[in-house]
């Protein structure tokens, strides 16, 4: 039996949607002429997407919250505007409300454009003569396009918002680092 090496093969990838996110994640490829290429050689991969996408940082160490990145507010009894820049952030804290006697009581983190509002997360307590205080938790990520703000409601003295916002990623989505990295 011979044995024979098998050759490689390499194939031009006609994609350009392909071509489009490697210019995309690796500005430093603009500009070269040649098509993009397949091989059936196994080859050893490292994965640059962070690095491309502007961050050396693993994605839970770059949404740290940092002593000059975020923005804590206490809601009570208003309406107050949590953000209102273009990007992505990241949204926690906790939603309470207190019911006491015939007294009802709610809050809500919502999203408007100034012409109508769109409720994300919402309490309500709506109980008769007894007392009940319930709250709710909230961790999420929300995109803000211009022209759109995020908002915190609390409808009763009793019953208060405790939200922090920090910005992730701007409106094109370059990652925004904590405040202070690198040190």
């Amino acid at each position: 039996m011979v044995n024979r090496p098998s050759l490689p093969e390499i194939i031009t990838v006609n994609s350009e949607d392909l071509q489009t996110a490697i210019r995309d994640l690796l500005p430093s490829q603009n500009g070269f002429g040649s098509e993009l290429q397949a091989t059936n050689v196994i080859t050893p991969i490292i994965d640059l997407t962070p690095t491309a996408e502007g961050s050396t940082l693993p994605t839970n160490l770059q949404q740290a919250m940092a002593f000059g990145s975020q923005t804590s507010n206490l809601v009570n009894n208003a309406t107050v505007t949590l953000e209102n820049s273009p990007g992505f952030y990241r949204v926690f804290g906790v939603l309470n409300a207190w019911a006491q006697g015939a007294a009802n009581g709610g809050g809500n983190i919502a999203l408007t454009d100034g012409l109508s509002v769109k409720q994300l997360y919402q309490i309500f307590v709506d109980n008769g003569a007894n007392t009940e205080i319930l709250s709710l938790d909230f961790d999420f990520v929300v995109f803000l396009a211009p022209g759109e703000s995020l908002t915190g409601t609390s409808d009763a003295a009793n019953n208060f918002l405790r939200v922090t916002t920090r910005q992730i990623a701007d409106a094109q989505g370059t990652l925004v680092n904590p405040s202070g990295f690198p040190v």
